[in-house]
């Protein structure tokens, strides 16, 4: 797939350019910022036209089935991005294993939103963990993380060797600047950003809080449809790759790396965003959950959540993730003699859940958007006395569920508290009491309902 011209990323004058996207979900695509930049036919010829050099970006290993890899032509090779590190503390961005004596992580938990605080905060220093479930050193398992984001990366850039990361915007608009583009996200969109790609983050209006699935594990990917067929849920011609767009400038930079669960720092001479153009299927993306067609029972009983996956991250178990990706938005409920909402369960996956805005229609009261529930696994949990009562009661005509989105971050490891979210985050103390009303209705009558 090729696009149509685009400017450098940042003009001389400072400006940045409008961002440009090309379609499709796993796509091999090729995006060139100035004419003639992508060699034709080889990847890596004696010389590349304009005094580029050819570096390969590869996300998996060269021997995978479908080996994910994208060539880069750029003005500097990454190395010289890269000079002696030197190690920082980012106290509030934690990695698994994240184990403490003292907070105890079984238990079923919800959190009003974590407000902005006084302090400039940036994509970095403004990201709050709240759980971590696997190890990050061997590869397995992921954290969710609440950001806060008051001020925009100056010079300063970011990759994780360690993750790519599933953001999910709540409030405020961001930019990030990648080296191959740039993706402009908004609440009701998400974006993924690949393991060990370099980008700066901006704050495009604000403050900004969302989101962050961090996965350790293999790249996520949708879901196998099965008898549900070519169609519905998430159609990858809506997942949206930036075309090519470079910074030229040579300015005192710092570069972040989180490897191993530390983080390190570096400082450059310019900007490594510099990529002039490039080919392959290993990439950042978007995608706006406003397209998502959700599919469900048209005739009776409430189906498995896993019906909403939007993304999968598989795991070495067939059928069983490392991380699944939920969305649970606005959609018709038309079936008959049914318990419509989530109905009460106990189950081997934990579940992180978020709000974006609205109602979940299996906590009326308390999940506000912004908040973050956490049901660990083999933990029952359901709606609580209210969403039974109606439920149980409703006139089951066709129902249309609106203004609701909320999601759910679905692993099938424990997933640890983190100091912040036991001891500092706010913690909805009477969270766990929302089922303490609920009536004992048996009574041994045969027959009876």
């Amino acid at each position: 797939m090729k696009d149509a011209d685009i400017s450098p990323l940042v003009q001389a004058d400072g400006t940045t350019t409008t961002p440009g996207y090309m379609p499709g979900f796993g796509n091999d695509f090729e995006t060139e910022a100035l004419p003639g930049a992508l060699p034709q036919g080889m990847n890596s010829p004696q010389r590349c036209n304009y005094g580029l050099y050819g570096e390969q970006l590869s996300g998996t290993a060269f021997t995978d089935v479908r080996p994910e890899r994208t060539w880069c032509y750029r003005i500097r090779p990454s190395v010289k991005h890269s000079h002696r590190y030197e190690k920082i503390e980012l106290p509030y961005f934690r990695s698994a294993p994240d184990i403490h004596p003292d907070v105890t992580s079984l238990g079923q938990y919800r959190w009003d939103p974590i407000p902005q605080p006084g302090e400039p905060l940036t994509w970095l220093t403004g990201m709050r963990t709240m759980t971590t479930a696997g190890d990050v050193t061997t590869q397995v398992g992921m954290a969710s993380h609440v950001y806060l984001v008051t001020e925009s990366m100056q010079d300063a850039y970011f990759y994780s060797a360690d993750s790519e990361m599933l953001v999910v915007p709540q409030e405020g608009r961001l930019r990030f600047a990648t080296e191959l583009g740039i993706i402009d996200l908004e609440p009701k969109e998400i974006a993924i950003i690949p393991r060990g790609l370099v980008y700066r983050v901006e704050l495009l209006d604000g403050p900004a809080r969302g989101f962050v699935c961090e996965n350790y594990g293999q790249k996520f990917d949708l879901p196998g449809r099965g008898p549900i067929g070519a169609n519905c849920m998430a159609n990858p011609r809506d997942f949206k790759a930036p075309v090519a767009a470079f910074e030229d400038r040579e300015v005192p930079s710092t570069v972040t790396v989180k490897w191993c669960g530390q983080f390190h720092t570096t400082k450059i001479a310019q900007s490594p965003l510099d990529v002039v153009a490039w080919h392959g299927n290993y990439a950042p993306y978007k995608y706006d959950l406003r397209n998502y067609c959700p599919v469900g029972a048209i005739l009776f009983d409430h189906p498995d959540p896993s019906i909403f996956t939007v993304l999968t991250a598989p795991s070495g178990q067939p059928g069983t993730a490392n991380i699944d990706f939920v969305l649970f938005r606005e959609r018709w409920m038309v079936m008959e003699d049914t318990f419509r909402p989530p109905w009460y369960h106990k189950n081997i996956m934990s579940e992180m859940m978020g709000n974006i805005y609205g109602e979940y229609d299996a906590k009326p009261q308390g999940f506000i958007p912004g908040g973050v529930s956490l049901h660990n696994m083999m933990l029952p949990h359901g709606p609580d006395r209210e969403a039974f009562e109606k439920a149980s009661n409703a006139n089951l005509g066709p129902d249309k569920l609106d203004n609701t989105m909320s999601f759910m971050f679905e692993t099938r490891f424990p997933q640890q508290l983190t100091q912040f979210a036991g001891k500092e985050a706010p913690l909805q103390e009477g969270y766990i009491d929302c089922w303490a009303d609920i009536e004992k209705k048996f009574d041994g009558t045969p027959g009876k309902k």
